[in-house]
């Protein structure tokens, strides 16, 4: 599934903020796209340190994509034609693949490689997500029972091969599922629901035909943004108090985080040397408005 579409919509953009050029604080970066009235990190960064997310112009206005590099300069970029382009993940390589809307509402998943736009649809279906792709060219999506990939849609996981071969799955019980990264040993990292009441968001590790449910402990939803080669995880978890904080899960522990001074925080991607990209809301912020952030270990 898309990540800023997050599962089950836990969160929208909304109204404006100032933007600002990226600022360090501590061990946290905090991106704003200049401009726009909000900004999401939605993956990444690659070995090279360009992440790639999503910014609104006014507010509530359409998504557009954009890649920006471990120095803070921003390439913004579009799917011709779209209504709406969404990156989710951005390569060693550079190739970036997410999703669009085209004119007539349909969500489609793309590949962006070296300035070339390739549409990918899982065959047959309504709807269609990407949302990772390891260095090997090995993506994973979701595909919808209909045509926007919209709230309403049941979602199915699934991965393509190097060769384009595309394989469908559900974790054991689930009623709806979706991806969020593929790496580099193939680990899928994604997010499920079953019709119980702790359904209502949880996170999944596929690895080695296993699966593994994740929900950090105590919480009421659980939402897996990514995963690395060495199977950390990171994402974010929902409390009984109804706030949401960031989460890494590595070597069978959980850690929660929050960006400082943020109310609300979620982690959408860790790479390799577990740098965690995501998204903030701080308490000044007008109520569903966002910032990204770049977490370095």
């Amino acid at each position: 599934m898309n990540k800023v579409f997050r599962f089950f919509a836990i969160c929208t953009l909304g109204a404006a903020f100032a933007a600002s050029s990226i600022a360090l604080a501590q061990t946290y970066t905090a991106v704003n796209y200049p401009g726009a009235a909000a900004t999401i990190i939605v993956g990444g960064p690659n070995l090279e340190g360009t992440s790639v997310g999503v910014y609104n112009i006014t507010t509530g206005g359409v998504n557009h994509g954009f890649a920006v590099t471990a120095k803070g300069v921003f390439t913004p970029f579009d799917v011709p034609g779209s209504t709406s382009t969404t990156p989710n993940f951005i390569n060693l390589q550079g190739v970036i693949v997410g999703s669009y809307i085209d004119s007539a509402g349909t969500s489609h998943g793309f590949v962006l490689n070296r300035g070339k736009y390739t549409t990918v649809d899982y065959p047959g279906a309504p709807g269609t997500i990407l949302s990772g792709i390891n260095d090997l060219g090995e993506m994973s999506g979701t595909y919808c029972s209909d045509a926007p990939c919209d709230t309403s849609a049941t979602l199915h996981s699934f991965v393509v091969s190097r060769k384009g071969v595309f394989t469908s799955f559900d974790p054991p019980g689930a009623t709806s599922s979706g991806t969020s990264t593929v790496s580099l040993l193939g680990a899928v990292v994604g997010n499920y629901a079953t019709s119980g009441g702790s359904g209502q968001g949880l996170g999944y590790l596929l690895f080695l035909g296993k699966y593994t449910t994740i929900n950090f402990p105590g919480s009421v939803f659980t939402f897996a943004g990514g995963g690395n080669v060495e199977n950390n995880i990171a994402g974010i978890y929902t409390d009984t108090a109804g706030s949401s904080h960031g989460f890494l899960l590595s070597n069978g522990s959980y850690m929660s985080f929050d960006y400082p001074g943020a109310v609300f925080t979620e982690a959408t991607g860790i790479n390799a040397l577990g740098v965690i990209v995501g998204l903030y809301a701080g308490p000044t912020d007008p109520a569903n408005v966002f910032h990204g952030f770049i977490r370095t270990p």
